[in-house]
């Protein structure tokens, strides 16, 4: 009943106000005179509180310390009272000043002004904190209300508990807090105790907590992990808090309080990438993105713009995504200079006007084809894009060059099981015995190069090859294909109980590729260290309890067999490769064959043309030829592998 009672018209407050601000007048007066009324001057006190209801109206009026909602009251209404308490007993304090100073009797005693200041401000704020948690106590008295502790007794954590309480469509009551540190174990924060994390397992099978707010960013990812398992095993819902800069006018809505994600908890530690680096050598330079509308794309454009390049060239052949892009980075000022160049990395007239008008500095390839099993479906596509549209992009880097060229690669590279896999190998292989050829040849690498013309420049373009697993949110990805499953109520299909996959956070992922980018020499193959791998039938579990439901009983789990050319458990180095550490723990150099230039560019250029011609037979057998540790699973290109046995 109460919590539809509307709220009340400013000017009852106004008029309370005024009234707490008289009687605070009279019971100065008492004070000031022992509380013996025949030593008040009634006509004085009369004539007084007349001045100090004008004086106050005005005051009161101009702060409008009666424009905020009673029930929400904060300390920021508590200032406003304040300064509207001090501000009207200075001017009749002032006023008294003046009226000595002429031989005039003063308005009224310094020692009731005093006296009225402390009366008048306790009055107002306790009847607003009276109202307060009268509001609160039955919003608290719901039978049905749902218990919860918030982990994190912060800025963050105060300020979600305060929002619990305001909001009447919450059906919460805070039990406790939670904090990592030891100092804040015992006290309280609001009448709310504050415990510390070790005892939380305790508190919530005491307590019989339902759920669990975390609101603090700053929980290591092990620990979170462990927290969400604990939860999850007792049926305790998780929810979590967005980023600060994420809240709407620096305050958190009860509806920005949401289940925690998946992605939360595959997240690792924040990666530090050496941003000097990477300023002295991007700054001021034109620099190519290919494949700059895609998940990867994008977020190394926005990451790149805080450098400050001269110029970022977004090339895509996908015009919608492109047009957004363009859209986002105009509207959130992430940076002005840029130009959206569509254009196919396989049409090489097209990409000659690019790198012929823009002349870039550095390129970022990340154009690329990358679903296995329409890859597997389709050999001729997946080479015309990633091994040709790679070709032509490193040699055009070289024509008119480059400083760096950076190429996105996948661990699927790695003992390849598909099409998608081995492609990307051959054009790693193609990069980096580009590198070499004309690294060996200390005159003129143009030597080495012999297919390329009108080369006169000096620099040698230094070719660079990134590689990483699965990362998180990209399209096509799936824990995006999981979240639509469990939507719908089910099945979440699974292709087999034993598959295994890393993953890694887009931006994390792009910080890596950048950092490996500006530390590169030319020709090394970065891998990054994408932590545990995860079984992805767990993760589907995960997945399922995380959204309050529970897995084979309200949502199903189907396994649908491995799909052509899937692997069950994806690798970072092939069984001959081995790798040397970096200065950055997160980033090491696999130390791979090298094959000579003259051969595989001859061996490229057949896969090339037989993919031109779509003999897609033909161009699996080709790239079996080039990479020999190219096996394919579960394809029905399995039947060369065989031959190749026999032969």
């Amino acid at each position: 009943m109460f919590t539809r009672i509307n709220i009340v018209p400013r000017w009852i407050i106004f008029s309370l106000d005024l009234m707490c601000c008289a009687i605070s007048l009279c019971f100065a007066y008492f004070i000031r005179f022992n509380f013996d009324a025949a030593q008040i001057n009634s006509i004085e006190l009369s004539r007084n509180l007349l001045f100090f209801a004008i004086i106050n109206s005005i005051v009161f009026f101009s702060i409008k310390t009666y424009a905020g909602i009673i029930r929400y009251t904060s300390a920021q209404d508590s200032f406003r009272i304040l300064f509207s308490i001090i501000l009207t007993n200075t001017l009749f304090f002032v006023a008294n000043l003046s009226l000595i100073s002429f031989n005039k009797a003063s308005l009224v005693s310094n020692v009731i002004l005093i006296i009225n200041g402390l009366c008048s401000f306790l009055l107002l704020i306790t009847y607003r904190v009276m109202v307060k948690y009268f509001f609160m106590y039955i919003k608290n008295l719901k039978i049905d209300k749902q218990r919860v502790i918030i982990y994190g007794a912060g800025e963050v954590g105060i300020a979600a508990k305060r929002t619990l309480d305001h909001d009447a469509k919450v059906n919460m009551n805070l039990v406790a807090f939670i904090d990592d540190d030891e100092r804040k174990r015992g006290k309280v924060i609001d009448g709310i105790k504050i415990y510390h994390a070790s005892e939380i397992g305790n508190l919530i099978l005491e307590e019989k907590i339902d759920n669990l707010l975390i609101a603090t960013q700053n929980l290591p990812s092990e620990q979170k992990n462990k927290i969400v398992d604990f939860c999850l095993e007792h049926d305790i819902k998780v929810l979590t808090l967005p980023p600060v800069q994420s809240w709407i006018n620096g305050q958190i809505s009860s509806k920005q309080i949401q289940n925690i994600k998946i992605e939360d908890l595959l997240e690792r530690e924040l990666i530090i990438i050496h941003n000097d680096d990477i300023t002295q050598q991007l700054r001021g330079k034109r620099v190519l993105v290919t494949g700059a509308a895609g998940s990867i794309g994008s977020e190394i454009v926005r990451q790149i713009s805080v450098f400050h390049p001269q110029m970022i060239i977004l090339n895509d052949q996908s015009e919608t995504p492109l047009h957004e892009l363009q859209l986002e980075l105009k509207e959130n000022n992430i940076v002005d200079n840029f130009h959206s160049f569509i254009g196919d990395v396989r049409d090489h007239t097209r990409m000659e006007v690019l790198f012929q008008t823009f002349k870039p500095h550095y390129v970022y390839h990340a154009a690329a084809y990358k679903h296995v099993p329409l890859m597997e479906h389709n050999p001729g596509e997946a080479v015309r894009t990633n091994v040709m549209g790679t070709k032509i992009i490193a040699d055009l880097a070289v024509k008119y060059g480059v400083q760096k060229f950076v190429m996105i690669s996948t661990d699927k590279a790695v003992n390849p099981t598909n099409v998608m896999g081995a492609s990307k190998r051959v054009a790693e292989i193609y990069v980096q015995s580009l590198f070499n050829s004309f690294k060996k040849e200390t005159t003129s690498y143009t030597n080495g190069l012999k297919h390329l013309n009108g080369n006169s420049s000096k620099v040698i373009t230094r070719f660079i090859t990134t590689r990483f697993g699965n990362v998180l949110g990209s399209s096509g990805s799936v824990i995006p294909r999981f979240k639509a499953q469990i939507q719908k109520g089910g099945p979440i299909t699974v292709t087999h109980p034993e598959i295994t996959r890393y993953f890694m956070t887009i931006p994390e992922a792009c910080r890596l590729v950048l950092e490996a980018g500006s530390m590169g020499e030319g020709g090394e193959i970065y891998i990054f260290d994408m932590g545990k791998s995860v079984k992805i039938v767990e993760l589907a579990k995960k997945m399922i309890r995380l959204s309050g439901l529970v897995p084979n009983q309200d949502i199903a789990i189907e396994y649908s067999g491995l799909r052509p050319g899937e692997k069950l458990y994806e690798e970072l180095l092939n069984d001959l490769e081995n790798t040397i550490p970096t200065h950055h723990e997160k980033i090491m150099i696999a130390k791979v064959r090298e094959y000579d230039f003259t051969t595989i560019d001859k061996h490229i250029d057949e896969l090339i043309k037989l993919s031109c011609d779509y003999k897609d037979r033909h161009v699996v057998i080709k790239m079996k030829e080039i990479v020999p540790e190219f096996k394919s699973n579960n394809s029905i290109y399995e039947e060369l592998d065989k031959q190749t046995i026999i032969n």
